[in-house]
This record gives structure tokens, sequence and C-alpha cells, in this order.
């Protein structure tokens, strides 16, 4: 059975077969795609395959992948290559520790990890050498004839868990000396990480120079959020339910908040970090993305460029951003990091509002906030609406009717609402419909989100990537404002770490419209 063939959640190897029944049930077989013709064995190349990418996430998604029957073992070889000199061993050893925590720790796990581990070689070479590429190329090409792949059916994956500085240098050794020879059912395709580049004219070249390497259907710009449970469920819950149709829009919300936060600071990444800030690191990508997702209207069919037409769209459609619609913080000894300058403007917090000029969302402010080293540490999209007209109740005390869905961690999805309180008064409290994934699917194993966007890579689905022209639009809205930052023409306030950012930031949603619930905490249910 080809890998094009299998089901996307299977949860060990015996359930995968039994997939097929799933399959017919699934929204995904409904898309009007390409039959893809029968190709031959898969080589997969991790470069950079000593670092902390690979190491943590790259080879971990991998080893889940072939657990789960994605990835057989007499159809795929996983390539390392970095220029640290080590051997096959060496690498596996590295690899083993970040794989022997995964999903379940039995028998069948190790035996599943010795079977992976084996599947893994080491090639040794430069980023810019000829010869180390060439070497690349022998092991594939070995690994290919082993197999009695026909020249040409062969699929090449390579995954870029490196530097986007080195980009376009790696990519012209892969196009010169490991491409596949002939254009049969085969392929070679290239995933590269965030970020990319630091603005728009940066990202811009950057597109340039892969683009001069290969189409924009070779290319598959990852952002790990678009392979997270709930963010791929926001398409099925705006299109597939009748009764978000008509509340979807700004006669009914009052605003959107995106959320990210951790409760903890770069500890250690200092360096790198300050090079960037959160809204290079965090809002410009993810949070933009999530956005899309929640403004798009609906797209024609489920065909990937019609879903990324529409993300396009809502883009260009972002009015210029207001500088008084801006507070940016710096969490109270960032700059203590030996690897930051003492006199660092990178800000460590940020609470952004966009305003999307179209017909359904005019007026509706969308909150792009994002920090470090705060109180707590999660990812939520909250849509907030606007007031009951006629309130008999008098309930506005309680606070508005909101849907939040929470990312991560604990992902689940929950309406806040106004209902009698239990007992002889007709008073109010908010409570909440509650759809808790841990206690809903207790059965399910939720994939890791590179598990995810690795499988969409080999299957040739680019719906959770990101295009040349989606990527241009994103950096067009924030360019300006990231300028004036690196500028010093806006500087961060400072904020004690613990807490919930600058009192400024909670100052600009009031202003925006939101209206803070009080005595209301969303507490995850157990068993």
């Amino acid at each position: 059975m080809s890998i094009e063939s299998r089901g996307l959640y299977s949860t060990s190897r015996n359930n995968s077969l039994e997939r097929n029944s799933f399959r017919s049930e699934s929204f995904s077989e409904d898309r009007d795609r390409e039959v893809i013709p029968e190709a031959g064995v898969l080589s997969i190349v991790v470069l950079g395959a000593s670092g902390d990418l690979a190491k943590k996430k790259t080879f971990p998604a991998l080893f889940n992948l072939f657990r789960q029957g994605f990835l057989l073992p007499n159809e795929v070889h996983i390539f390392g290559y970095a220029r640290t000199k080590i051997s096959d061993d060496e690498l596996r050893e590295r690899i083993r520790r970040f794989l022997s925590h995964g999903k379940g720790a039995s028998t069948e796990h190790t035996d599943d990890l010795l079977k992976f581990l084996q599947l893994v070689k080491y090639v040794s070479g430069s980023y810019d050498s000829e010869d180390g590429f060439l070497l690349l190329n022998k092991e594939i090409s070995a690994h290919e004839s082993s197999k009695r792949s026909q020249m040409g059916t062969s699929r090449r994956l390579f995954y870029l868990a490196l530097p986007p500085s080195v980009y376009p240098l790696v990519c012209k050794m892969i196009r010169r000396y490991c491409m596949n020879q002939s254009d049969l059912s085969g392929w070679t395709r290239i995933v590269v990480e965030k970020p990319f580049g630091k603005d728009l004219d940066s990202a811009e070249e950057l597109s340039m120079q892969l683009g001069e390497l290969f189409d924009e259907q070779q290319i598959y710009r990852i952002d790990h959020y678009l392979g997270k449970e709930l963010v791929q469920n926001l398409l099925v819950l705006r299109f597939a339910n009748r009764f978000f149709v008509p509340l979807w829009n700004r006669d009914n919300i009052a605003n959107v908040q995106i959320v990210f936060r951790e409760n903890f600071g770069t500890e250690g990444r200092g360096g790198y970090f300050d090079q960037y800030g959160i809204i290079r690191d965090i809002i410009q990508n993810h949070l933009l993305q999530v956005l899309c997702l929640v403004a798009m209207e609906k797209p024609v069919s489920l065909k990937p460029e019609h879903i990324r037409d529409e993300k396009v769209k809502v883009l260009q459609s972002v009015l210029p951003i207001k500088y008084e619609e801006v507070v940016l913080g710096q969490y109270e000894g960032y700059r203590d990091d030996p690897t930051v300058s003492d006199k660092s403007n990178t800000p460590t917090f940020s609470t952004v509002v966009l305003r999307i000029h179209n017909e359904r969302w005019e007026g509706v402010p969308f909150i792009l906030k994002a920090g470090k080293g705060l109180n707590s540490s999660k990812a939520e999209i909250r849509v907030q609406f606007k007031d009951v007209p006629g309130d008999i109740f008098k309930s506005k005390r309680q606070g508005r009717n909101e849907f939040v869905i929470r990312l991560q961690p604990s992902e689940a999805m929950y309406m806040k609402l106004t209902v009698k309180k239990p007992g002889l008064e007709m008073s109010t409290i908010q409570s909440e419909l509650d759809l808790s994934y841990g206690l809903r699917y207790q059965n399910v194993t939720i994939p890791e989100a590179y598990e995810r966007l690795i499988l969409d890579t080999i299957r040739g689905d680019q719906q959770h990537f990101v295009r040349r022209d989606e990527l241009k639009a994103a950096w067009a809205i924030f360019t300006p404002l990231l300028h004036s930052i690196d500028a010093g023409e806006l500087k961060p306030l400072s904020y004690k770490p613990g807490s919930r950012g600058p009192a400024e930031a909670d100052a600009l949603l009031s202003k925006a419209g939101y209206v803070q619930t009080h005595g209301y905490i969303w507490i995850p249910p157990t068993l």
C-alpha cells in the first residue's frame, strides 16, 4: 500500500491497517485532487541533522510517522547531513533519547525504535561543498538502486533544519547535485523553516533566490502552527456548522483576540531572539496565519490553492497598523543575558490591533498578543460577541458571550454563556458549553504538528504551507512597524516577569472594545 493511500489519525501500526473504512467517511476524501501515480522509494534528508531542531522535532516526527505505519521500512530511508564528523551510530545515539520518551514506552515501542534507527544514515559535509553533496547523492542513489527503484520515480524530500542564511547556498547544491534525474512519477521537494526573512525586502530576496532554483510546487514553507489540531479544525468549524454562518461577521462579533503566552523567558536563546523579537518570532507568522483562517471567506473547494487564495485576500485587506494601537514590552532582566545587548530595544511582548477592510469585518478589531515571561503559558483564539440588545436580565455585568478555542495546552473549545443560576431565584450566572479533547477523545492520540506537516509534504498537499504571495502580503503588514522598532522610534515598556505584561496592553484591549469577564475562570474538566 502506498503512503498516499493511508489515513491520518491511526494511533498504532495495527490501527493504521483499518483506516480504509475511516477514510471513506473523512472529508479529505472529497477533495478534488489529481491522482498521484505510483512512485518509487522515499529518501528523506534532514540537513542540519546534528542541531536542536532536527533532534527535538524532525526526527521524533519521523519516528512517530514510522510507528503509525506511514513510513514503511521497505520504502523509506532517512539521511542526516551536517558538518559534524560523526558516524551513523553516533547520530543514532544522539537522537535516541529524544525518541525514547515518545508516544508509549512498551516493548513494541522499543522494537520500533530499533527498526527506525536502522533506517537512519549519516553523511558529513559542509553546506558549500560539492564533495559533500556528491557523496550525499551517491548514498541516496545507492539506496534507490538497492530497492530497484526505476530512475526518476523515486521521491526525495529535503528538510532544511538550518538557519535561513544558508538556504540559498544549500538549495543550489541540492539543485545541482541531488535532484531526480528525470521527470516521471517521482519528485524532489524542499522544506524550509521560519524565519523567512526579517522584513519584506529580505523575504522577497530569499523567495527570489529559492524561486530561481525550484518551482513553487516544490517549496514547502513550514509554519508548525498550521499543523496544530485545533488550527486545522478552524475550516471545519466555520464552514461545516450552520449556526456559525450568520454569526461570523461584524454584526455580531465585537472583537477577536489571538493570544500566545509563555511563562518563561528566552532561556539560552537570548542572542538568537534578540535578532528577531516577539513580532517576527510569533506574531508575523503563527498568529497571523491563525487570523487568516478565522477571517477568510469560504473557499470554492478544499483544494490547497483555493484555500490559500482566500488567505491572501484577507492579508491584502489588512489596513496599515496605527502605532497608537501597538504596545511593546520587555521583561525586566532580559538584558542580563550576556548574549543580549545592554541597549537592546527588542520587544519580548507585543499587543497589536489589526483591522480588516472588507464587508465582513469592517470595524472589528483583531487583537494579536504575544509575550514571554508572563504569568501563564497558553495559546488561544477568543471571539467575543456583542452585547445582547434590550437585555431584560441585566446580565451585561457578568460578561459577554465568547467562543474560545484553546490551541495549547489542554486543547479545547468552549462557549461562554449566560444561564440561569440553579435555585429558586431568577438570577443569572456565566457558564460554558465545553468540548475538551482530553475528555471527549480519550483514546485518540493527537498528532504533533510536525508529524502532520511532514506527512502533507510527502503527499504533496500544500494547504498548510505558506505560499510566496502570502508571505509577501504578511511581511507588508508588519515591515513598517518593525523598521520603526529597529530604528528605536518605538520603545518597549518594562514589565515584571510573571505578570500579565505592561498595564498599557490591558488599556489598549479595553480601548479596542474588549470587555473582560470578572469572576469567571474556565477550568479544564477532568474525569
